[in-house]
């Protein structure tokens, strides 16, 4: 069978009674478990103002998780360049790379930035789908809308207070191309003056773009020959069409010779499917609250999350969410990683686990990993 490896993909969740500096400590600590057990590779996702997240800084969180392992690859997933700059960003990651050499993952994201609408429509996906399946029986459900999210004030807040007073994002792809040609140290302004970053030009870092769609996140990751990560957790309906996309657009580069393709899971993992559904449970409750803009709550427990009275409009805030996340023994899971996999035919695949207890997360990736190796993984 295909090799194909399994990282980790951590948000810092903060568990409800907890506290941001155990979610700190537990994700370290999760990180060091990982590497143990053989994972590929270990991201930090980049959120603000989400009360039930301590992920604010992917290159902070790297700093610290580099100092506390040895061989496990780390990265962003992503760093959002929508309010920062190139140059910031391949400083950080050139300040990484300088103690920690050849162990980082540069991952680009663009939320953030510009409001959606800007050239690049995504085209329709090539793999078919058929009654909510993709050929192999992969769940696609209805596309999700994000205009209510997009539009709230709290969202427009996020914007403000993350940006300088008039400042403006520059256009994705001529930002992801600043930071290549910075790293390549073959940066010139429009008038040709030279800029080389110290430490930063010449980091032996792994540049990718991270997209939930075929749209322009997917062509220029494509264009410009990088490495690819799809969010079937984030968007499920949009995975097809994102990986497709990105394949269409595909040139070679000296990254890269041929597409490489990442694709991410929600999954919960127990020792029978019973307890993972319990283990789960907080998880509609949590969604519920990143889709109506209030921000990512702590991590509720399996009671608290029951004691929610559900209307129809929650429900359906979050059901595509609820659908696609893989829950179960591993044998169940990793089947459904497997049918994943061969739908979206990703190289590797990233696993972001959510559970109010941390031991109860170590052991969902524990066994994950075990019954992976036990498939010739």
């Amino acid at each position: 069978m295909t090799e194909i490896p399994l990282g980790v993909l951590d948000l810092v969740p903060v568990s409800s009674g907890s506290t941001a500096a155990q979610a700190l400590r537990n994700s370290i600590d999760l990180a060091r478990r990982t590497e143990g057990l053989g994972y590929a590779r270990y991201w930090f996702a980049e959120h603000h103002l989400n009360p039930g997240v301590a992920g604010t800084s992917p290159a902070v969180l790297l700093a610290l998780t580099a100092a506390a392992t040895s061989t496990i690859r780390l990265g962003s997933g992503a760093v959002q360049l929508g309010h920062r700059t190139a140059l910031s960003t391949v400083e950080e990651f050139g300040l990484l790379d300088a103690l920690h050499p050849g162990r980082f993952d540069l991952g680009l994201g663009r939320s953030g930035g510009r409001p959606p609408g800007e050239p690049g429509s995504p085209p329709p996906a090539a793999t078919p789908v058929v009654d909510g399946r993709a050929p192999n029986g992969l769940l696609i459900p209805p596309r999700f809308s994000f205009e209510r999210l997009l539009g709230s004030p709290r969202i427009a807040l996020h914007r403000r207070l993350l940006l300088l007073p008039h400042a403006e994002s520059q256009d994705y792809a001529e930002q992801v191309d600043d930071v290549l040609a910075l790293l390549a140290g073959t940066y010139r302004s429009p008038e040709g003056v030279e800029a080389h970053v110290v430490p930063g030009e010449g980091a032996d870092v792994d540049v990718w773009i991270l997209g939930s769609s075929g749209g322009q996140s997917a062509q220029v990751a494509g264009d410009r020959g990088l490495r690819f990560a799809a969010n079937y957790h984030v968007s499920p309906a949009t995975v097809l069409e994102a990986v497709d996309g990105y394949r269409a657009r595909f040139k070679p580069s000296a990254a890269l010779d041929t597409p490489y393709v990442s694709v991410s899971a929600d999954v919960v993992v127990a020792e029978d499917d019973d307890r993972a559904s319990e283990l789960a449970a907080g998880y509609g409750l949590w969604v519920r609250s990143i889709r109506t803009a209030e921000g990512a709550v702590p991590y509720p427990t399996p009671e608290e999350a029951r004691a929610h009275v559900w209307t129809e409009e929650d429900r359906d805030l979050v059901q595509d969410r609820i659908d696609t996340r893989f829950v179960g023994s591993p044998a169940r899971v990793a089947d459904l990683l497997e049918q994943l996999q061969e739908a979206t035919g990703a190289d590797e695949l990233l696993v972001t686990t959510l559970t109010h207890g941390h031991a109860d997360r170590v052991r969902s990736y524990e066994l994950l990993a075990r019954e992976w190796r036990r498939r010739g993984h």
